[in-house]
């Protein structure tokens, strides 16, 4: 998942756990709040980038998954609110009475939902709701931007290359979609076209297969629509580029969430921030701010701001999450090219830029070393380290000025962001290309999963949606899940490769994790050796937090980012 979920931690590797702490589980107060540490107040969470997708279908971004399904979206199961990574990336039951029951060696799937459980305005969440929910996921000109696993599983014929079902708005192939989820009672069942025995850990991972009320959905004029089913509900409405506030939702009842805490009676978002205001408010630690949190890493430039009171009020964390560029072949097609982009590509220049040590670890692979099963470092990329500007040199000998010029899309805006793409470019240029920086400053993902964006190198974060490979490389670098003309998913670079998909449908044959493991580093070598994909780092989490806030920890079921089914604030 892009800086979307993680559960290798668990992620999504983007790229997704035993019970620790109860959501006000044995309280009488149906709005959360146990009397808890931290119970009551005001969270404030701190943030620079925009949320680009709340729509639970369409969210695909770490943090948000995270965030959004501790406060107003719930899961048949979820991942438990725990530090304890033994624990954490093993599903607890949520919204559905257990963590599934699986037959036919995972191609069926059974869930019942429990009793007791509403949606905000007080109406019970129905079978039905889960039913439209992941039809939703079908509608890929609507419903754009999210995790579309349920597209390639789900027992349902296609017509070319494309599924015979095209979602809740067409209604084409609505017949199949019924024979695939049916409802019986509070029961919902699953059908699958092959095993998906780590199903629950999808569930988990994504807000995907989340319930939604038909008579709540308006398409795509729903993507900052919140229609809650959790402990909190959205305040009025939410602003791209602002932010929202939670409040309480008195619909929701605590002695059926075993997960959350739901400590604050309300949380305010704060969007459009920098990173150095941020963290300069949070380092002064004054008023508000000292009930606040954030997902944005301290900036290199503030490292030494950082010691006695702050530095207790600190963490830095490895994410599960692997930075890499992704050449674009639609325009960067000779091999020589991309061979010679990699050679000049500097690993170390581009850690140094964005931190050091504090921020990156060293990335070989486009595979997190979490995963043990699927990782291998890629012989391909040796010289990324160091970078090998001769043998860059060399490979572009001949070559077209034309193809040389290139233009270097990027998740920009920020003083520590820019100056990685500058020292990218010196690289670069250093082997001869003429690069031209592009930083994105509003939404990104959106923007490059358009086959048509400009751009020739693209820039990538990614991890494990839940722990396995089948989350990363198939997401990236399979490119029949390219299902419009409008979306290339998360195959950014629109690389497609007859051979790789064949590998990944080996890889889906094998019923055991290890052999699996084996063909996905098989796979790794191939993009390498196609310069699929050139690995930068793993990003390293670097937070600061407010004095009075309390229970803090972050999420390794999904992304290490601050965990709100824990946190709270002290009076």
């Amino acid at each position: 998942m892009n800086k979307k979920s993680y559960s290798i931690l668990a992620v999504a590797v983007a790229g997704s756990m035993g019970l620790a702490a109860c959501g006000g589980g044995s309280s009488d107060n149906k709005s959360g709040g146990s009397g808890a540490e931290g119970s009551g107040g005001t969270l404030y969470y701190l943030t620079k980038k925009p949320a680009e997708h709340l729509d639970p279908q369409r969210m695909y971004i770490g943090r948000d998954l995270s965030n959004l399904g501790r406060l107003t979206y719930r899961s048949l199961v979820q991942f438990p609110v725990t530090e304890d990574k033994a624990k954490a990336d093993k599903p607890v039951a949520d919204l559905a009475t257990d963590t599934g029951k699986m037959s036919d060696g995972g191609k069926t799937w059974k869930f019942t939902i429990k009793d007791g459980v509403k949606w905000e305005d007080g109406k019970d969440i129905t079978c039905a709701d889960f039913k439209y929910g992941l039809s939703r996921t079908f509608a890929t000109d609507v419903i754009t931007g999210g995790p579309n696993y349920a597209i390639g599983f789900l027992d349902i014929p296609k017509k070319g290359d494309a599924p015979a079902y095209n979602g809740p708005y067409k209604k084409e192939g609505q017949a199949e979609f019924d024979k695939a989820v049916t409802c019986e009672g509070k029961t919902i069942t699953y059908k699958f076209n092959k095993a998906w025995p780590d199903f629950n850990l999808a569930v988990a991972s994504l807000r995907a297969f989340d319930p939604y009320r038909k008579d709540k959905d308006k398409g795509d004029k729903s993507n900052y629509a919140i229609f809650s089913n959790g402990p909190y509900k959205l305040q009025g409405t939410w602003k791209k580029g602002t932010g929202g506030t939670f409040v309480r939702n008195e619909h929701y009842d605590a002695k059926t969430d075993g997960v959350r805490k739901a400590l604050p009676d309300k949380i305010e978002f704060k969007e459009g921030l920098t990173n150095e205001i941020i963290n300069q408010r949070l380092i002064a630690d004054g008023g508000k701010d000292k009930s606040a949190i954030t997902d944005r890493s301290i900036p290199p430039s503030m490292y030494g701001q950082i010691k006695g009171d702050s530095q207790k009020r600190s963490v830095n964390v490895e994410s599960p999450y692997v930075d890499y560029l992704v050449p674009n072949f639609n325009k960067m097609k000779n091999l020589k090219v991309r061979q010679a982009l990699l050679a000049a590509t500097n690993q170390d220049a581009w850690i140094t830029a964005g931190g050091g040590d504090k921020a990156f670890a060293p990335s070989y692979s486009i595979i997190n070393p979490a995963l043990t099963t699927a990782y291998a470092k890629n012989p391909a990329f040796t010289d990324v380290p160091k970078g090998n500007i001769e043998k860059a040199k060399k490979l572009l000998e001949g070559v077209p000025a034309s193809e040389k010029n290139i233009k270097f899309t990027y998740s920009g805006g920020t003083p520590t962001a820019d100056k990685q793409a500058g020292a990218m470019k010196d690289n670069w240029e250093k082997a001869g290309f003429k690069v031209t920086l592009n930083g994105l400053t509003d939404t990104y993902y959106d923007v490059i999963q358009n086959p048509k964006a400009d751009g020739d190198v693209f820039w990538g974060g990614w991890g494990a949606d839940w722990p396995s490979a089948s989350t990363v490389i198939p997401a990236l670098f399979d490119s029949r899940l390219n299902l419009t003309e409008k979306s290339n998913g998360q195959d950014y670079g629109n690389y497609k490769s007859d051979e790789v998909n064949k590998m990944i449908d080996e890889a889906a044959k094998k019923t055991s994790v290890d052999e699996a493991g084996e063909v996905y580093k098989q796979i790794d070598k191939k993009l390498g050796e196609d310069v699929a994909y050139i690995p930068l780092e793993i990003q390293k989490f670097y937070y600061l937090r407010g004095s009075k806030v309390t229970n803090y920890i972050n999420n390794p079921a999904t992304s290490m980012y601050p965990d709100l089914g824990a946190i709270g604030v002290s009076k």
